[in-house]
C-alpha cells in the first residue's frame, strides 16, 4: 500500500508503457480507478534494473503489470515476483504466444515497435503537410528547410514526385521555372546536392499540356502548349539548372516511382557524404 493507503500498481514496459497503462486504467475503472495509484517504469531493458524495480514494488506491497517482448525479461520478472509473492500480470506474452500459433512467422521481439510505427506515421504526415505547403513555389521561405527541392518547367511531375517522396518521410519543396519569373534568391543559397532538376522531351510535354488544356476546357492553341514557347521555357530551365550545378533527371515516359528511386539514391549519397 502507498502512504495514502491506495493500492500500488507498477507498470513495467520495454517501451513507453502507454499501452500497458491504458489497459490497467481500463481495468482499474471497474474498481473506481481513483482508488489505485499507478507508477510507470518505461524502457526496461536491463535485468539489474528490473530486479531493483521488483524489490521496490515488494517494499510497497504492490502489484506489477508488464508489457515485455524479450523472453529473458519476461521470465526474469516472473521469477523475481515469485520470490516476493507479488501479483504479476503479463499483458503481452499470452497474445504473442497465441499469434505464434496462427501466423507462419515468429515474432520480431523488438521493443517499442508500435511507438516507432507511430513515429514513422507522424513523420510522413508532417512531410506531406510540408509538401502541400511548399508546392509550386507557394512559400520560398521553406526552401532552406527542405530535404529536397525539385525544379523544372510546368508539367514535369514535380507535385506527384513531391507527394511520393513525402511518403518516404522527406520534406520536399518544388518550384516551377518560368522565364518571366526570377527564381527566389533562397534557391541559389542551397547546396547543389539538395536541388533536383527535372526535364522532359518538348514534344511529349506539348501533348501533356494540350491534354491538360482540354481537361480545363481551354483552347489547345493557347501559348501554354505552343512548342516554341515550350522550347524557350526548357532553355531557360536548363540555364538555371546549370547555374545551380544540380543533378538533372529526364522524366520523359518515366513512372513517378522510377524517378523517385533515383532521387532517393541522391539523398542517400548526400547523407553518406555528410556523415563522412
Amino acid at each position: 500500500m502507498t502512504e495514502k493507503g491506495k493500492p500500488l500498481v507498477y507498470i513495467v514496459s520495454d517501451s513507453t508503457g502507454e499501452t500497458a497503462e491504458f489497459v490497467v486504467r481500463a481495468v482499474a475503472s471497474q474498481f473506481n480507478s481513483h482508488q489505485v495509484e499507478l507508477r510507470r517504469e518505461p524502457f526496461m531493458t536491463s535485468l539489474k534494473r528490473l530486479r531493483k524495480v521488483v524489490r521496490k514494488v515488494a517494499e510497497r506491497k504492490g502489484m506489477i503489470a508488464y508489457t515485455l517482448v524479450l523472453p529473458q525479461l519476461r521470465q526474469a520478472i516472473v521469477e523475481e515476483a515469485q520470490k516476493y509473492k507479488l501479483p504479476v500480470v503479463d499483458l503481452m506474452g499470452p497474445l504473442l504466444d497465441s499469434f505464434s500459433k496462427i501466423l507462419p512467422k515468429d515474432p520480431r521481439l523488438e521493443p517499442g515497435l508500435i511507438r516507432r510505427m507511430d513515429e514513422d506515421y507522424f513523420r510522413r504526415v508532417k512531410a506531406v503537410e510540408f509538401a502541400v505547403k511548399h508546392d509550386d513555389g507557394k512559400d520560398p521561405r521553406g526552401l532552406a528547410l527542405a530535404d529536397v527541392v525539385l525544379i523544372g518547367v510546368s508539367r514535369t511531375s514535380k507535385t506527384p514526385l513531391s507527394m511520393y517522396l513525402a511518403g518516404r518521410q522527406l520534406q520536399v519543396a518544388n518550384l516551377p521555372l518560368v522565364p518571366e519569373v526570377e527564381p527566389p534568391p533562397d534557391l541559389f543559397l542551397l547546396p547543389s546536392r539538395k536541388v533536383i532538376g527535372l526535364t522532359i522531351d518538348p514534344l511529349i510535354l506539348r501533348e501533356i499540356r494540350r491534354e491538360r488544356l482540354n481537361t480545363l476546357g481551354l483552347k489547345a492553341q493557347a501559348d501554354y502548349a505552343d512548342l516554341e514557347r515550350i522550347m524557350d521555357e526548357q532553355d531557360y530551365s536548363c540555364r538555371i539548372m546549370r547555374r545551380l550545378q544540380c543533378r538533372i533527371f529526364d522524366v520523359t515516359n518515366k513512372a513517378v516511382e522510377e524517378v523517385a528511386s533515383k532521387i532517393l539514391n541522391v539523398v542517400k549519397e548526400a547523407k553518406e557524404i555528410e556523415q563522412g
